[in-house]
């Protein structure tokens, strides 16, 4: 399925689990169980700190915003996956590749703001206490809330935008289960210097600066809990912070990891991806759920 030019694209081909026919009813329920679990576990966060009024606070604000980032992330990849793996049509047009890519790409960028927000709140929480409630007050949460959808949506349009404008000359097999920049970037011949240069920006600013400003935070974050004398309060600062550094160091790991891994190595990629994609917004509310003793008891 070799392409000729940008003009004869009118449709992808997804390639993965395709070859694995008698696997596929496994793999259609291992899909289908993570996604069904990862949905209802997310729900319960989401309507457990709706319900409770004394968790209408900021770093719950944040973790609800979270776990709707989750439940749209695998809901962007995993029912069209399991409709592939079901119907056998591994055929995926140029609009759906598209749409696909944008909301993905919306999800990610959305949860890289949202988890450097998250450090800034327990930065302030517990580095700046006696000004937590002017700074995270009720208008400058939601404020940020409505900040960081819109610049995850509207960001996101301008990549995908100078994506579109990328010339495809190769196969139109995608090597995935879904329709991620690494994958697509395989497809085209050559790659516009606008494109290049949003990409690059994109990873300074969604990327860098948020896991950098996320490091920083927490530097001082525990400078200020080691200088903490009684040794309950250093507990109870450090279980305050605790989930939020395991979600942070599973994200950036497996995406590093994913994105790192040579072209040729197709199944480690489908792997990351798996993982990146599906388990990770799954095991992201058990996290908090586990390690949080107030959203324990709002559910």
């Amino acid at each position: 399925m070799l392409v000729k030019n940008e003009t004869s694209i009118k449709y992808f081909y997804m390639l993965t689990f395709s070859g694995e026919t008698r696997y596929k009813p496994f793999i259609s329920i291992f899909f289908f169980l993570i996604y069904s679990v990862g949905v209802l576990v997310n729900s319960s966060i989401i309507t457990a700190i709706c319900l409770e009024v004394q968790l209408h606070k900021p770093m719950y604000l944040f973790i609800c915003n979270l776990s709707i980032v989750d439940i749209f992330f695998t809901s962007v990849t995993v029912p069209k996956l399991l409709y592939m793996l079901l119907s056998g049509d591994h055929i995926i047009s140029f609009s759906q590749c598209y749409t696909q890519f944008y909301f993905f790409m919306s999800m990610g960028s959305a949860e890289d703001i949202l988890l450097f927000i998250m450090a800034y709140d327990r930065y302030v929480a517990i580095c700046i206490p006696l000004h937590y409630h002017q700074i995270m007050n009720q208008r400058n949460c939601i404020l940020i809330t409505f900040g960081i959808w819109a610049a995850a949506f509207l960001n996101t349009l301008l990549f995908v935008v100078s994506a579109l404008n990328m010339s495809s000359c190769h196969s139109n097999i995608i090597h995935q289960f879904s329709c991620d920049v690494k994958s697509l970037t395989r497809t085209t011949c050559t790659t516009t210097p606008m494109f290049s240069k949003i990409a690059a920006i994109e990873i300074l600013i969604f990327v860098f600066i948020p896991l950098m400003c996320t490091f920083i935070s927490y530097v001082n974050i525990f400078s200020v809990i080691l200088k903490i004398k009684s040794k309950e309060s250093r507990k109870k600062a450090f279980s305050t912070c605790s989930s939020h550094v395991t979600v942070i160091t599973i994200y950036y790991g497996t995406a590093v990891i994913g994105y790192l891994i040579p072209p040729y190595s197709d199944v480690l990629d489908s792997v990351f991806n798996i993982v990146y994609t599906t388990i990770i917004p799954m095991i992201n509310p058990i996290i908090y759920s586990l390690q949080n003793s107030n959203v324990q008891s709002a559910l």
